[in-house]
């Protein structure tokens, strides 16, 4: 056989039976480990609250204004409340690991103190605004701490956590709603209008 046959096969036979064979560093004496995944919390709910809010401050907008008084039954929140709510997190959930209240929010009714759709949407996004820079300016350390939250031991890192749950349980609420009174969310107007507008095969 050619020596330069001879080195194909060999190169071959490494490639194909190679594949579950440990690497050895250059010493040769330890395996070679993998560097292990990086998670970053903070820039993954920063990701998350961006697709949220541009959600939930688009269906504020798609819901007419006599909508928003409106509710599924009694002693259950009207469609202003949801919205307001989901503020009202914003606003709250990073005092607790001790950034500075927002000023000029009163929390205490804060879900009932307005109908107005304009002023609800208002609302809404100098909430995502504040809860932005709440978790974009907390530090590493902060993230780690033990905090309370509903009377429960917790860190930061878990608000951070349960605040981006709660987003998704409201607007999952929101849509709901919208659907219940004829509103199609806008994205999936979008997405149908571009779906229509492709030509047929």
């Amino acid at each position: 056989m050619k020596p330069t046959l001879a080195f194909f096969f060999v190169v071959l036979g490494l490639t194909l039976g190679g594949t579950s064979k440990p690497t050895f560093s250059q010493a040769g004496s330890k395996p070679a480990q993998a560097a292990p995944p990086t998670f970053n919390i903070r820039a993954e709910f920063l990701d998350d609250l961006k697709d949220v809010e541009d959600k939930a401050v688009s269906l504020a907008e798609a819901f007419p204004q006599e909508k928003y008084t409106w509710r599924p039954a009694e002693g259950v929140r009207s469609v202003s409340e949801v919205f307001l709510h989901l503020a009202g997190g914003n606003f709250g959930f990073p005092t607790l690991w001790g950034a500075q209240p927002p000023a000029g929010i009163e929390r205490k009714g804060f879900e009932k103190s307005t109908t107005d759709k304009t002023k609800v949407i208002e609302l809404l996004k100098q909430s995502y605004d504040y809860m932005r820079q709440a978790a974009a300016n907390v530090s590493d350390a902060d993230l780690a701490k033990a905090v309370k939250m509903f009377g429960q031991e917790t860190t930061a890192s878990g608000v951070l956590f349960f605040a981006a749950a709660h987003q998704h349980e409201h607007l999952g609420q929101a849509i709901a709603y919208a659907r219940m009174n004829g509103v199609v969310p806008p994205w999936t107007a979008a997405r149908q209008a571009k779906q229509q507008a492709q030509p047929k095969k």
